[in-house]
C-alpha cells in the first residue's frame, strides 16, 4: 500500500465535510448577500474562505484518484494553491484598502486568507519532489480549511449584522 492509499479514510471525509460547509457558508452568505456585496474587503474575504475549501475540495477528490503518482499529484495540488492564493491575495488587498476604523488588526485578517494555501503549497512541492511526508501537510492544509473557512465566514455574517 503507498503512501496515498494510507489516507484514502482521511480524504473521503474531508471531501465530504469541506463540501458540506462550502455549501452551507454560501447558503448563509446568499441571506445577506445585498450587504456582503456592498462591502468589498468582507466580499473577498468570503470568497478566499470560500477557495479555501474548494481547494480542499479538489486536493481530497485528486488524492483518490485510483494510482495518481505523488509527482502528479503534487502538480495539481501546487496549482490549485496557486489559485487559491490569487484570492486570498485580492482579500488582502482589499482588507489593506478599507481604512474604516473598525477595520482592525489587517495584518492578522491578510495572514488569515494564506494559511489554508500556504499549507496545500508546501504540501505540494514536498510531494513533487518525492516526499511523502507532504501529505501531512495536505492533512493540516485540509483542516485548517476548515477552520479559517468558519472563523472568516462567522466575522462575515457578523459584520453584515452590526
Amino acid at each position: 500500500m503507498g503512501a496515498l492509499e494510507q489516507w484514502h479514510e482521511f480524504d473521503v471525509a474531508m471531501l465530504g465535510a469541506a463540501a458540506a460547509l462550502a455549501g452551507l457558508v454560501i447558503v448563509a452568505a446568499s441571506v445577506n448577500i445585498q450587504v456582503i456585496i456592498a462591502a468589498p474587503s468582507l466580499t473577498s474575504r468570503l470568497a478566499s474562505a470560500i477557495s479555501g475549501l474548494v481547494l480542499a475540495i479538489v486536493v481530497c477528490a485528486v488524492g483518490l484518484v485510483p494510482e495518481i503518482s505523488t509527482a502528479a499529484f503534487g502538480i495539481v495540488v501546487i496549482a490549485s494553491s496557486l489559485v487559491a492564493a490569487a484570492f486570498a491575495v485580492d482579500a488582502s488587498v482589499r482588507i489593506f484598502q478599507n481604512h474604516h476604523p473598525e477595520n482592525r488588526l489587517r495584518a492578522g485578517k491578510a495572514t488569515v486568507t494564506f494559511v489554508t494555501p500556504g499549507l496545500y503549497l508546501v504540501g505540494g512541492v514536498l510531494l513533487l519532489v518525492g516526499d511523502a511526508g507532504g501529505l501531512v501537510w495536505l492533512a493540516a492544509g485540509a483542516i485548517a480549511a476548515i477552520v479559517a473557512s468558519l472563523f472568516v465566514s462567522w466575522v462575515v455574517l457578523v459584520e453584515v449584522l452590526r
